[in-house]
């Protein structure tokens, strides 16, 4: 349990050590790992149970990257929980790098799937929380999506917005059509973000539960959040740290 200070540092840093590694290739899935960083704050820092010293623990939840390109993202939350050492960001993308730019779970501690190819890790959840199941295993699992193929809900996809090139809403209507238990809210709403995970893992029942989270690309820096295009950003040299520096002041006046 964190409170919600602890949480928007969490989020802070999951950005800075994004941005620190996008300068390191000069592009990259910046602007998602800006908007999703606000519900991996909350993932690792308040929902979800593991040992950051004990990546195998039985008794640990498992968040599956479906989306892989998110990797980047999910390397800063990574880094943020101890589970992979800050050092390692440098080396983000490079050959023989244990931080690929696709999530790969061959790779990388913490990765518990290899996600590239979109929309797969819906299925390996299910068979993951299946076999928790037989096992008595009271585990949590959770799966990490987008609009690219479902559930972080960002409005772009790498054509351009999602309701330009291939629309999906009702969103939420198709998901409770097949039996979910359907929220959604302001993934970048740090509260809301926390009510909606407490609200999922206190629901009783084996019924299945999905947050569709609505967030801003490049959150946190306003020349990113405009851009018409930020599936994959590629940023000039300089950018960076200005980038860097809009999220240290932003921080440093909360």
């Amino acid at each position: 349990m964190s409170d919600l200070a602890t949480l928007a540092g969490r989020a802070y840093r999951i950005r800075r050590h994004a941005l620190h590694m996008g300068e390191v290739q000069g592009q990259g899935y910046i602007g998602q790992a800006l908007g999703w960083a606000d519900v991996l704050a909350v993932a690792y820092g308040h929902a979800m149970n593991y040992r950051a010293d004990d990546r195998q623990w039985e008794g640990r939840d498992r968040f599956l990257l479906s989306h892989g390109h998110y990797a980047i993202a999910a390397y800063a939350a990574l880094i943020d929980a101890g589970i992979l050492p800050a050092a390692e960001f440098e080396t983000y993308g490079s050959d023989d790098s244990r931080l690929p730019m696709s999530g790969m779970a061959a790779y990388t501690p913490g990765m518990e799937i290899s996600g590239g190819s979109l929309g797969q890790g819906l299925a390996i959840g299910v068979g993951i929380a299946l076999a928790l199941r037989l096992k008595g295993n009271p585990a949590f699992v959770y799966n990490s999506m987008s609009d690219g193929e479902l559930v972080d809900i960002n409005n772009q996809q790498a054509d351009g917005p999602s309701d330009t090139i291939m629309g999906f809403e009702p969103l939420a209507d198709k998901w409770a059509a097949f039996g979910w238990h359907v929220q959604r809210t302001d993934g970048n709403d740090l509260p809301a973000v926390v009510a909606a995970f407490d609200a999922a893992r206190a629901l009783p029942g084996a019924k299945p539960r999905v947050v569709l989270f609505d967030t801003l690309m490049g959150k946190g820096v306003p020349f990113l959040e405009q851009r018409e295009k930020s599936h994959f950003i590629r940023v000039d040299p300089p950018e960076w740290q200005q980038a860097i520096a809009i999220l240290d002041a932003s921080q440093a006046a909360a």
